[in-house]
Order: structure tokens, then sequence, then C-alpha cells
């Protein structure tokens, strides 16, 4: 007789999440008992005397300094980690230069509106993407990875954040091949709207995908959409299409009827999102809602899964109440603790088992599959810095900032055991830990000048 396990495992789960959730409200009820002899004051002097908040943003500079690639291991300057460390590289290099590289993706954008992932030169291009060419950029190579759908969304937001940290905004006036670059934010945000965005559901789509990721389970290397894909809205393209909406009402809509047009486009994507993609009863988002079916079979239950990624994002757009951010971040906690992992940049909690990414890279607890990854974790602690939940932030920042000093820098991602692992050299981490002690420093120096 076979025994179907997945049925087997539900209800083990479900039980063992009730306990979970229970454990981990526990858990940061003592965290904060911990801290709570402390006044507002008084954690804000703990935060402005710990070493590795200084350490931590000088070697975050020390790298942003140097190149605009996603790390060591890479050769491309792609726009989705470039988005997460343009702030910081502002301060440490030249803005003239940042600002030519934002340009580039503009110089590659399609017709239709679409952004490319990335650009490289053209004699270091040498992996297997189907690479676009450009006239007015020649000796660069774009790409793009068509299981993505936040390419558009991520050059929206840097754009928006080069313009708050220069305060150089004659950039949307700048014209590129024919067209201002306030009119191809908008071409970027309508491509969403016009190639993936599904009616039924009211949101955007993308392929199948581990969280935030960009490979998916139906082919050894995952990156294209293929015949073999499956379509699925989640909440990690959403969350970031609504930042990106409501950045670009910020600084560039043209007139009141444009802005007044994304606000409703953004609040339905928010309003739809609750409605289809939060569950309220397990205080988690479903990983996927699938347009043709699933990759991975009736008996797996997916929902299971917790995204980590996709919350903290989620959080940034707005789309979870304070109380609601707090539940989330307990889950986060709990998951890290039964995975045995370093931080609460797990992505995703249980993982996919295995066998269920054509790529090997993707087994369980490996690379996106519930790697620990410090680029998302970072986003994490912002968010609660953000929404005024500065202990529990300080509690959970310290494991990412240790291995910072442990490891002498930044890597792309964890093992579970907490192992660097992937590119030696990672900005993303880099951008999102120094924007974090920036934002803990900021808070605390507040605190100290006007105490409760």
């Amino acid at each position: 007789m076979k025994v179907n396990t997945d049925k087997l495992l539900l209800p083990l789960c479900l039980v063992a999440l009730t306990l979970l959730v229970s454990c981990a409200a526990r858990d940061a009820s003592l965290s904060a008992e911990n801290l709570s002899r402390y006044s507002n004051e008084d954690l804000a002097r703990k935060i402005l005397d710990n070493p590795n908040f200084p350490l931590v943003l000088a070697k975050a500079k020390s790298i942003l300094k140097k190149g605009l690639t996603a790390g060591s291991g890479y050769g491309e300057v792609w726009i989705r980690d470039l988005n997460t460390f343009v702030e910081i590289a502002l301060e440490v290099q030249d803005e003239a230069e940042l600002r030519r590289a934002l340009l580039v993706f503009f110089h590659f954008q399609g017709k239709d509106g679409n952004i490319v992932d990335g650009y490289i030169p053209a004699e270091k291009a040498n992996v297997a993407y189907k690479y676009i060419h450009c006239e007015t950029m020649p000796n660069l190579l774009g790409h793009k990875n068509t299981v993505e759908t936040d390419q558009e969304s991520s050059l929206v937001q840097a754009i928006y954040k080069y313009v708050k940290k220069t305060g150089d905004d004659s950039i949307l006036s700048e014209k590129v091949n024919g067209l201002a670059v306030s009119q191809r934010l908008a071409m970027a945000l309508r491509y969403l709207l016009d190639n993936r965005y599904d009616k039924k559901y009211g949101l955007i789509w993308g392929a199948t995908t581990v969280d935030w990721g960009d490979v998916q389970p139906e082919h050894s290397w995952g990156v294209e959409l293929d015949s073999s894909s499956h379509r699925a809205v989640d909440i990690y393209d959403n969350a970031m299409f609504v930042i990106a909406i409501e950045n670009y009402v910020s600084f560039a809509a043209s007139d009141a009827w444009d802005t007044g047009k994304w606000k409703s486009v953004a609040n339905g994507i928010k309003a739809k999102t609750r409605k289809h993609l939060w569950d309220a009863q397990l205080h988690k988002f479903r990983p996927h809602i699938y347009l043709d079916g699933s990759p991975f079979g009736e008996d797996f239950d997916e929902h299971r899964i917790y995204y980590h990624g996709g919350t903290a994002i989620a959080i940034e757009a707005g789309i979870l109440s304070k109380p609601e951010v707090l539940q989330v971040f307990n889950d986060m906690v709990n998951n890290k603790q039964f995975a045995g992992a370093a931080s609460i940049g797990l992505t995703v909690y249980p993982a996919y088992p295995a066998g269920f990414f054509k790529n090997k890279g993707m087994r369980p607890f490996s690379y996106q599959n519930g790697g620990d990854w410090t680029w998302f974790g970072g986003r994490m602690i912002q968010q609660l810095i953000a929404y005024g939940y500065i202990e529990q932030a300080y509690q959970e920042c310290f494991p990412m900032f240790e291995r910072v000093r442990q490891n002498d820098g930044f890597f792309e991602w964890y093992t579970v055991d907490n192992k660097p692992s992937g590119s030696g050299t990672f900005r993303g981490s880099a951008g999102v830990l120094g924007k974090a002690v920036q934002m803990f420093h900021e808070w605390a120096k507040e605190q100290i000048k006007n105490p409760t």
C-alpha cells in the first residue's frame, strides 16, 4: 500500500504551526520583557554605543565604493540589486556615474515598456542569455529573466531613491532615444498592466518561483518563460508594483489625472492582495495563485510554506497593519528557530522538497529554496524600525551584523547552519544592512534629542 506522505504531513504541520505561533508570541514577549527595563533613551544609547553598527556601515560603504555589479561573482549590473544599494552607493560614489548607470536601463527599454534585468560589457557576456543589443549602447548587452515581474518596479524605485537622495530631479526630463525618463517610467508601469495583469484576480503575475526568486521549477536553468511554465500570482511581485506606483505618483506623475489613475491602480492591487493572497487566520500570504495549474501536483499543499521575503516587501508596501507586522515577525522568528537558521532572512520555511526543481541548485535549504539571505532579512529589519518595533529589530539584527564581522564582509547567502555561500561580496546585502544601521542611528539620535 502506498502511503501519501503529503496528506499525513499536512495535519501534523498545521498542529505544529499552531504551537509555533503561540511559542513565537511567548518568545517575542520574553524578548520584549528583557529589553523593557530600558527606556527609549537607554535603548538609543545602547544602539549608538554598539561597535558592530559603525563597523557594518563602514564595511558596506567600502564595498559600495567600488563598482555597481551585484557582487564579486557577477559581471552584470542588475536593477533588482542596484535598487537595494543605490542610496548608500550615492554617499561614496560619483553621483554622475550612478545617474549614467540608471539611464542605461532606459536605452535597453523595449517598445512595449519592458525593462531588462541588467546589462554587461559585451566582451564579458559569456552566459547563455538571449542577449539584447542596443544601438545607443553598442559596447553593452542587456538581458531579461522573463520569469520575473519586478524589473520595471525596481527601476522606478531606484530612480525615486536617486532623486530623493540627490535632489537631482533633472533626470526626469532627460531624454533617452527621444523620450523623457518620466515618460519611460510611465511606460514601464503600463507594461505590467498591459502584459502581466490578470483580470480575474486584479493582480499581476509571473512564472512560478520561490518567493522573490528567479528560478522556475520546470527547467534545468529556469530563468525564461516557456511552454512548460506555470503562470502564478504572488505577493512579492504585487508588493513591488505597489511601491513603484506610489513612488512614481510622489515624484514623476505628470498631472492630477495621471496621479489619480495610478493611485487607483495601487489601491486596487492592495485590496485584491488582501482578498486573494492574505490568509488572516494563519497571518501569512499564500505562496501562489495559479492561473493555469500548479507544477507541483494536487497532493502537495504549498500553502504551508511561509514566504519571508515577499512578506517583508508587503510590509514596505503598506499592505499589512502594524499588529499584523508583529504577527508575521513572530512567525519569522519561529520559522528561523525550527529551521535552525541564524536569521529571519531565511527565504522560506519549510523548503520545497527535493526534486521539485530541475535546477540542482534549488535543493531544500539551498539558494532561494530556504537559504538565509541578508538581502531580504535586512529589509525586514528596516521595516521593523519603520513600524516602531525597535526592540525586535535590535535583537534580530545581531546575527546578520555578527556574520559580517566574522566573515569580514557580505556574502550572498548563508546555509541554515550559517555557512557563507554564493558571491563572496554581495552589494545588495551591504546596501540593506548599511541602510538599516542608518535607520537605527536616526531613531536613536531622535530619542536622545527628545527623550520621553
